[in-house]
């Protein structure tokens, strides 16, 4: 059992460390190498964990469906309307992405290895599925104009990936501004809403 539980500790460093590769690099320019590096292991020790980068990244790949699934049912419930499910989705899914390196360099890899998401789940296209089904419901409910469902489902993604990169809020709001505004504000824009005022706790949070 002891060794078993190093083990487990060792691969999740090991899963850590490619994830903080994959997420800054992409997987092109991510190494074995560098992933070894931040662990302090050898080469051949990690080989011991993972043959190489591709199943690397198909773990991360692997557990990160996982944690979309975790997330799914708070936005997607049908007992609320899917407006208020897309607000909720998107919320929960930006706190996580910003917390979790996994997350976030598995949705790195779907963008930049389709040919990897043959043989591992694909959760760029899980994710969009998603957003289709709350924004096709939502238009249903009268919450959302028609414009086709797969467009603004492809342009709340793109806002998601986009905020990551924004640089710190310069009123001293830090991060928090990036995640949750902009996908309500695009939202609003999409219904014709008029502009909510968006007020921010003292840790920044809205």
């Amino acid at each position: 059992m002891v060794k078993q539980e190093r083990a487990r500790r060792t691969r999740d460093k090991v899963l850590d460390a490619a994830a903080e590769e994959f997420a800054v690099r992409g997987y092109d320019k991510a190494t074995l190498d560098a992933v070894a590096r931040r662990t302090g292991m050898t080469k051949g020790a990690l080989y011991g964990h993972f043959s190489s980068k591709a199943a690397l990244a198909a773990a991360l790949l692997r557990q990160c469906q996982g944690v979309w699934q975790e997330l799914v049912p708070a936005g997607g419930a049908q007992v609320v309307r899917a407006r208020a499910a897309l607000e909720s989705l998107g919320v929960g899914l930006f706190e996580r992405v910003r917390e979790d390196v996994r997350l976030r360099a598995a949705l790195r890899l779907s963008s930049d290895c389709p040919d990897l998401t043959r043989s591992a789940p694909d959760l760029l296209r899980d994710v969009h599925r998603i957003l289709e089904d709350l924004v096709r419901r939502a238009q249903q409910e009268g919450d959302l104009p028609q414009h086709r469902p797969e467009l603004v489902a492809g342009l709340l993604l793109a806002v998601m990936n986009g905020v990551l990169h924004l640089p710190p809020d310069q009123q001293g709001r830090g991060e928090a501004l990036a995640w949750p505004a902009e996908w309500r504000l695009l939202l609003d824009a999409l219904s014709g809403a008029p502009a909510r005022p968006h007020t921010f706790s003292a840790t920044g949070h809205p």
